[in-house]
């Protein structure tokens, strides 16, 4: 723990100066998507995974190639398609021979060993190779041939996903989906935002991007932000809104018993808590608030709720469930 409040405020101030100087280095290729932007950034400094939804041809691909480059992360890089096996991610033992010319075993690795794994269209992948993310994800170890070995530090994946109303997609499984910290929403580009990436694009200079922050900073920065203070009734409050998620509370929401299956697990508390403490920081406070969880509550919780069957057949939207459900919760003091 830190000594006192002031070191801790020196820390949070170099903190919010890294973190605007990394988005304005990522603005200057990637137009736009302020919010897309924040909540990115927020995610890694939380120490979590990212899913990015979004129709095709949004820069979700370009995004996470920038952050590798402004960030001195070390990239890797799987375009999922419905024949990719799980070795062609984690990698494989293959047949070598020695000085002494006999063969032997050597383990060739795969792209996951890198500091950012861009997974793209992991919804093309089939659920058996979506699941050879799984111990990769949790652990940042990958385990074959019994021999586990550990995937370089800090690891991120940013996984890019297609609408599921697009052809040629499978659902992510519950338990791989909640292994991301956020699932966050690419929006589609308004007419200065079109006009802007034309002007930007239309010839053939690329804007030379900079290392802002090296991977020790950035370790640094995620255990500074571990000090911000979270009380307990703030703890209480974001436990509150996890459990309105599940139907089988008493006293449910009535959306909630009537078009819910599953609510969030306890890592979405988790979620809420370490993506809230960033919130905070930015906002030059050593203490989170309940505004900060419901800030950050619907890229938390909308890939952690899952539908039944009438909610799946009436097309019930997630984020206006997700907000019906923060809206119901009593705010503490208010």
């Amino acid at each position: 723990m830190k000594e006192n409040a002031e070191d801790l405020e020196k820390d949070l101030d170099r903190f919010r100066n890294k973190f605007h100087q990394l988005k304005d280095e990522i603005q200057k290729a990637v137009v736009g998507n302020d919010a897309l932007l924040t909540e990115t950034l927020v995610a890694i400094f939380s120490r979590g995974h990212v899913l990015l939804e979004g129709v095709p041809g949004l820069g979700k691909t370009y995004l996470v190639n920038t952050l590798g480059k402004v960030m001195g992360l070390q990239p890797g890089r799987i375009q999922c398609t419905p024949d990719l096996m799980p070795a062609d991610i984690l990698g494989t033992h293959i047949v070598n021979e020695n000085e002494d010319g006999r063969r032997v075993m050597n383990f060739e690795k795969g792209p996951v060993f890198a500091n950012l794994i861009l997974v793209d269209e992991v919804n093309r992948a089939t659920p058996k190779t979506q699941a050879a993310l799984l111990e990769v994800m949790q652990e940042g170890s990958v385990t074959a041939g019994g021999e586990t070995m550990v995937l370089p530090q800090p690891f991120f994946v940013m996984a890019t996903q297609n609408p599921m109303e697009m052809e040629g997609t499978y659902p992510l499984p519950e338990a791989q989906a909640d292994r991301f910290i956020f699932k966050i929403k690419v929006p589609f580009p308004d007419k200065e935002t079109l006009v802007e990436i034309s002007r930007r694009t239309s010839g053939f200079a690329q804007p030379e991007l900079k290392e802002v922050i090296s991977s020790e900073e950035l370790g640094e920065f995620q255990k500074i932000l571990t000090e911000v203070a979270v009380a307990d009734h703030i703890t209480e409050y974001a436990a509150a809104l996890i459990l309105a998620t599940h139907p089988d509370q008493e006293s449910p929401l009535e959306p909630v018993e009537r078009y819910v299956s599953y609510g969030a697990s306890p890592r979405g508390l988790q979620a809420l808590v370490r993506g809230a403490r960033v919130l905070a920081a930015l906002d030059e406070r050593a203490a989170v608030s309940t505004d900060d969880i419901k800030q950050i509550a619907l890229s938390a919780l909308r890939h952690r709720v899952i539908l039944n069957f009438q909610g799946e057949a009436e097309n019930r939207d997630i984020d206006e469930l997700v907000k019906e459900i923060i809206d119901s919760v009593p705010t503490p003091g208010a």
